[in-house]
Formats: C-alpha cells, sequence, structure tokens
C-alpha cells in the first residue's frame, strides 16, 4: 500500500505596503536619476526641518524681549573679526535679534502661510471644479465666469485692498494679532480659480469614462462619484500646481510684508525682516537684507524646481522613462 505524501502548504505572499508599490513606480525611478530633484528636494526638507525644529536649533528667542540687547544692533556677521560677534554668526537685525534665529523663525511662519494659504485655495478650487466639471451647462458657465472675474484681479491688487481697509478699519492693533489669518484668506480665496480650472478640465474628461457610467448604473449619488471615484483620478495636476503655488504664496507674503501689509515686526516672517532691514541697507547693515533675501530665494527656487519635475513626471506626454 502506497504511502501519498501530502504537499507542503505554501506561505501566501504579503501583500506589498504603500512604500514598496511606491518605489515600482516611474516617479521614484525618475526621482532616483534626477541630480536636480533630489538636491531641490533634500534643500526643502532642510528648510521644513529648521522651521519644525526652530526652537531647538535656534540659540535665541526673537519673541523673548529678555533675549534682545539694543546694544547689540546691527552687528554684522561674526566672519567680520572687526565688529562682528561670534555668537551672531549671521548678525543682528535693528532690534539687536540674532538674525540666524530669527530666520528660522521666519522661515516657519513663512512656510505655514504658504501651505495654509494652498490647502484653502485647493479646497475651495477643487469644490468649485468638481461642480463645474461634473453638472455642466448652466452651473458651469455661471462657476467659470465667476473664476474668470477672479482671475480678471490680481492676487495683490486683491490683497493690498482688502488689508489695507481691515487695517484701517479695525485699527493696526488688531491687524496684528490676526494678521497671519488674514494673509492666509486673502491669499487663499484670492488663488483658488487656478485649481478650479485644472479640476474642472480633468472631470469633463473623466466623467465621460465607463466606471463613472458603472457607478452611476449602481445608483451612486453624485457627491460621491464626484469625491470617491473622480477626483482620486484628478490629483495629479493638483500635486504639480500645489508645489508651484506655496512657492507663489510665500512670494505674496514677503512682497505684502515688504509693503507694511503682512506679518509684524514682532513675528517676523522672511518678507517682514527683508522690509525691516531695507532701511538700513544702504547705511552698511546690508546683512539685515541680503541674507533674509538669499533664504527666501534658495526656497522658492528650490520649490519651482520641484514642481518643474513633477510637472514633467505626471505628464504622460512630456515623460520619457
Amino acid at each position: 500500500m502506497s504511502i501519498q505524501n501530502k504537499p507542503t502548504p505554501v506561505a501566501p505572499e504579503k501583500a506589498p505596503n504603500a512604500w514598496q508599490r511606491f518605489k515600482e513606480t516611474h516617479v521614484w525611478h525618475s526621482f532616483l536619476k534626477d541630480r536636480v530633484a533630489q538636491l531641490s528636494f533634500t534643500i526643502f526638507m532642510g528648510y521644513v526641518l529648521m522651521a519644525l525644529f526652530a526652537p531647538m536649533i535656534a540659540p535665541f528667542d526673537p519673541y523673548d524681549a529678555t533675549q534682545m540687547d539694543i546694544m547689540n544692533s546691527e552687528l554684522p556677521p561674526s566672519w567680520n573679526e572687526d565688529e562682528g560677534d561670534p555668537q551672531f554668526w549671521l548678525g543682528t537685525d535693528a532690534q539687536g535679534r540674532d538674525l540666524w534665529s530669527t530666520i528660522l523663525y521666519g522661515t516657519r511662519i513663512s512656510l505655514t502661510i504658504g501651505i495654509c494659504a494652498v490647502l484653502l485655495q485647493a479646497t475651495i478650487g477643487i469644490i468649485i471644479g468638481l461642480i463645474a466639471g461634473y453638472r455642466g451647462g448652466r452651473v458651469d458657465s455661471i462657476l467659470m465666469r465667476f473664476a474668470d472675474v477672479q482671475l480678471s484681479f490680481s492676487t495683490m491688487m486683491v490683497a493690498i485692498v482688502v488689508l489695507a481697509i481691515f487695517q484701517a478699519s479695525f485699527g493696526t492693533a488688531l491687524y496684528q494679532d490676526l494678521a497671519m489669518i488674514m494673509l492666509v484668506l486673502v491669499i487663499g480665496i484670492a488663488e483658488w480659480p487656478q485649481y478650479a480650472r485644472t479640476i474642472r478640465a480633468s472631470v469633463l474628461a473623466e466623467k465621460r469614462k465607463e466606471y463613472v457610467d458603472a457607478a452611476r448604473v449602481m445608483g451612486l449619488g453624485q457627491i460621491r462619484i464626484m469625491f470617491r471615484h473622480i477626483l482620486p483620478n484628478t490629483l495629479s495636476p493638483i500635486l504639480v500646481i500645489s508645489t508651484v503655488q506655496v512657492a507663489n504664496a510665500i512670494i505674496s507674503e514677503a512682497s505684502l510684508s515688504f509693503l507694511g501689509l503682512g506679518m509684524p515686526v514682532s513675528q517676523p516672517s522672511l518678507g517682514s525682516l527683508i522690509s525691516s532691514g531695507f532701511e538700513y541697507i544702504f547705511s552698511g547693515a546690508w546683512w539685515i537684507t541680503v541674507i533674509p533675501g538669499l533664504v527666501l530665494i534658495v526656497l522658492v527656487l528650490v520649490m519651482n524646481l520641484l514642481g518643474d519635475w513633477l510637472r514633467d513626471v505626471l505628464n504622460p506626454k512630456l515623460y520619457k522613462g
């Protein structure tokens, strides 16, 4: 009587996790080949880490008046052996604050305003773009004409008018307390048409596909179809726009701060640092404006380079493998 060997059970293979699936995409392979993208991402993450851990990295607290001494105002960087002080390696500003510490905290504020403003404009633009593209007809015409009217006004013009009226109506003290919220609201609301028009164009192409027809046949509601089925397939251009829009929002905040409508001197952003030091640049204290200006230029540059790389990779017509 022969004995039949039972087959050894084979353990089922584990499904790859999200990181393993991401490493198989052409986005990851393109990133490994693109030195400019790697350098830009490394610098940007350096900015993010410095902003997040500013209280631990900064040798001084620019918000603490007890750590400021007016006698230390306008000290040049430490590499100036004649007048520099070793404890202020980037020098000090007109209030006697350590410039390196102030830049760390200012970068945190600039990034916070830029990211929050983009989240606001993306939320408004995505909702309006989904409704306009999916509903079509008169709803689409009304919403897009409204977007065209919004685009006819520049962000800076709208921001200057709104912030100037708010400051004149409610006083400078209240404006300084609400400066960050006001900047996020103004920049965010002024830029939503960029997202709305992009999402609308993607929705017009997606809503005619078979998976949308299948969802309608299953009896799913319009809101669920728009947000659960169509929206995930339109996120690629949103990532590209968001990268560039964060840089634009930071530039807008810096411009408004330079005009005196941004962050107050007591809560410095990169823009308010440049503005506060501009009046001293011709007196020889060039570092108060030049160094924060270089920090801002590098931040905006690397974000634009990342946006260009994402655009090339996520656009199948431009991607070459």
